[in-house]
């Protein structure tokens, strides 16, 4: 039964996968990108979405680590 179950997993996993993979084909635009002062950055779509992803992953993993580190366990004073 667990093999059957690997079996599906994979075969959702590459609908998954190719279904993404179709969709940033189809949308594989250019996006021009307006910063301050005049100054303009022209870039494929797909990598604006990759590159404001990672940037959040990196902050969602910044501030959970901080917080983790800043819980220190109870001592029971008894």
């Amino acid at each position: 039964m667990p093999t059957l179950f690997r079996f599906f997993l994979w075969v959702f996993r590459a609908i998954l996968f190719f279904g993404l993979l179709g969709l940033a084909i189809k949308n594989s635009g250019t996006m021009l990108l307006r910063f301050f002062f005049g100054q303009e950055w022209t870039a494929p779509i797909p990598l604006v979405i990759l590159a404001f992803f990672t940037l959040g992953v990196a902050v969602g993993l910044t501030a959970a680590i901080s917080l983790s580190r800043q819980r220190k366990p109870k001592v029971n004073a008894e």
